[in-house]
């Protein structure tokens, strides 16, 4: 690998792990269209580059969810009887959702990933505030909501932060605890969501990149997780110094541009 590469994947996890501290945020958004084009930059084929940028970002977050995790446990933010319950439906949805993924072309996916990025943008911009109810959840209504939260963050790969703390505040838990709770349920997402891009690499698409495993390019995982695992903690420091509502808008739409620029990519 050349040494332009290794530039490439070092400042991205840099960069990755700034914006996961300052804006919370995964670094699904940023990695997946970014990793696209740099696949495409090194000859991987189309017909697996979205899935190899998929289940490469997927392990990637498995380091900062487990970093989160351990944070949000430490101030007591997670509620870990609801991870319990709601821990069954995400492992399963996000595991199986992988093998969909091997049946869809890149174009589809990276079609999808747009539509989502784009959800994920309006809410950064203005975000949507839901009345919460009064009524009861059920452990049926948790698994099912775990379920397709596991499903859609398998298919853009990205750790559920977007859809676990909105229904949760729905469901009249406290932001924190939303937080707290979406984090852990975060690193279930990350772990069942890289075994199955690792098995599905494997049965599909062996040979996708020399040093890939499965649908996880290892390079890449290495130079980009260490990096962002190490700049996370600077990223908390700028949030208390810098216009976070103005930089949401401005990473907003630069998680659009950069869709965009996947999209063309492909095409």
């Amino acid at each position: 690998m050349s040494l332009e590469l290794v530039i490439m994947f070092v400042t991205l996890g840099m960069f990755v792990g700034i914006m996961a501290g300052l804006l919370g945020i995964g670094g699904g958004g940023i990695l997946v269209p970014v990793l696209t084009t740099i696949f495409i930059y090194q000859g991987v084929p189309k017909d697996s580059v979205v899935h190899l940028a998929l289940g490469t970002s997927m392990a990637c977050i498995t380091v900062t969810a487990f970093s989160s995790m351990r944070a949000h446990h430490a101030h007591g933010s997670v509620i870990w009887p609801l991870v319990k319950v709601m821990a069954a439906g995400v492992i399963i949805g996000t595991f199986g959702a992988t093998f969909v993924t091997t049946q869809l072309s890149s174009t589809a996916l990276a079609m999808f990933f747009a539509l989502f990025m784009a959800y994920v943008s309006a809410q950064m911009w203005r975000p949507l505030t839901l009345q919460p109810t009064s009524k009861s959840f059920t452990n049926s209504e948790l698994a099912l909501v775990g379920l397709g939260i596991g499903a859609i963050s398998a298919l853009v790969s990205i750790g559920g932060g977007a859809l676990t703390v909105p229904y949760l505040s729905w469901r009249n838990i406290d932001i924190r605890h939303a937080i707290g709770t979406s984090a852990a349920l975060g690193l279930c997402i990350a772990l069942a969501g890289s075994l199955g891009y690792v098995i599905n690499g494997q049965m599909h698409a062996p040979a996708a990149a020399a040093y890939s495993f499965g649908y996880i390019y290892l390079p890449a995982l290495v130079l980009v997780s260490i990096p962002s695992f190490f700049t996370a903690p600077l990223g908390a420091k700028l949030m208390r110094k810098l216009p976070i509502v103005t930089l949401k808008k401005i990473f907003a739409v630069m998680l659009m541009l950069l869709s965009l620029k996947m999209l063309a990519s492909i095409w």
